[in-house]
């Protein structure tokens, strides 16, 4: 992992500089109160010197202060990725913000003994603890204030990241729709199933009209439903049905679906109109003049705490790679943004020839999620 890609991972450099700008905000204070109580309180200063003062008591202590919050930054981040529950995360800064008072004590007299300004043989380790516990309020203070305002810059930018999120998905399953219906109502889709309702008016009325009923519901669905970005897995499939009961009449005995799904799943959430545009790229990427006889098989199961959804088909093998596909193909290319969208790197969709020979398969894996 490069430097870049590393300081962009784990440290936030505007976090850092607002926690800067708040330290030293406290550091003016502090100057303020001592320059008061000097002018109109007459305190003592016998033993004050100001340079010193400043440089080992505000820089040196600015430093280690800046750092060690940063450090706390880092791990805030990775306990908020981790998903750990409050009373742990309460418990850990706790034990932190007693270690920061700890770590100044060592580290100020560490300095003062390199430095010479305290010798070995004066030390004494029971003022050391003392000094500790003097201050010991005013750390555990300062320490979460600090953490009130790392907690509180990650909850606001983790807020713009979801609205973003969210405008870019709502975005993405209108251009779906839209494309879907744009497929849907090419020349060739309607007039072959307008022809196929023809036939069945003659044939068999009753099929004829429940063909006219699915292509209603399923272009109803696509413009107006499903306006969630994720719908449960019996809605989806209830969907589907529309478009598999209008490609059955069009392709009558040379196209057979099979469907293998989960009962236990049907109430959990998958991205809404993921299905139909996989079964579309199967018959349009399966048939061919050796392969007049399409077989689909649909499956969705459980793998570990995945939601695994297979398209497999036995029609010619592909001569493209995955990225080319995704790249060429509008839906796929769809369905590649969305799962990015809502699943960041949480989520695998390849397509590619089965290792026998005997066809393609698209696999989605997703979490389990209700």
């Amino acid at each position: 992992m490069g430097l870049s890609k590393l300081k962009e991972k784990y440290i936030d450099f505007r976090l850092v500089l607002l926690l800067a700008g708040f330290y030293l905000m406290f550091d003016i204070v502090l100057i303020g109160k001592i320059a008061y109580l000097q002018t109109f309180r007459e305190m003592e200063a016998e033993n004050f010197i100001w340079s010193k003062f400043l440089l080992h008591n505000i820089a040196f202590d600015y430093v280690i202060v800046l750092s060690y919050m940063t450090l706390i930054a880092i791990s805030t981040k990775r306990f908020l990725n981790r998903n750990y529950s409050w009373v742990k995360i309460i418990i850990i800064h706790t034990i932190f913000s007693l270690l920061i008072g700890m770590v100044i004590r060592f580290l100020g007299d560490l300095y003062s003994l390199i430095f010479g300004r305290l010798n070995l043989e004066d030390y004494d380790i029971a003022e050391s603890i003392y000094a500790f516990v003097y201050v010991i309020d005013l750390n555990f203070l300062i320490y979460f204030a600090m953490v009130f305002i790392i907690y509180t810059y990650y909850y606001l930018r983790q807020i713009k990241v979801a609205e973003k999120r969210h405008s870019k998905l709502e975005s993405q399953l209108v251009t779906t729709r839209m494309k879907m219906l744009t497929s849907q109502l090419q020349p060739h889709f309607l007039f072959n199933t307008l022809n196929s309702i023809t036939v069945l008016t003659d044939l068999d009325p009753a099929k004829a009209r429940d063909t006219i009923a699915d292509l209603s519901d399923f272009l109803r669905e696509i413009l107006y439903n499903s306006d969630n970005n994720r719908i449960s897995l019996e809605e989806e499939l209830r969907i589907l049905e529309y478009y598999l009961n209008i490609l059955n009449i069009r392709f009558s005995d040379h196209l057979k679906i099979y469907k293998n799904i989960d009962e236990d799943l049907l109430q959990y959430r998958v991205p809404a109109l993921l299905l139909q545009p996989l079964i579309e790229n199967s018959i349009k990427h399966g048939y061919s003049y050796d392969h007049t006889d399409l077989e689909i098989k649909i499956s969705v199961y459980r793998e570990a705490g995945s939601i695994v959804i297979k398209v497999e088909n036995n029609g010619q093998s592909l001569v493209e790679s995955h990225s080319h596909l995704i790249e060429n193909g509008l839906g796929l290319k769809n369905i590649h943004d969305r799962l990015e969208t809502l699943y960041q790197e949480s989520y695998y969709f390849n397509i590619s020839n089965k290792e026998d020979g005997s066809g393609v398969e698209t696999i989605i894996k997703i979490p389990a999620q209700r």
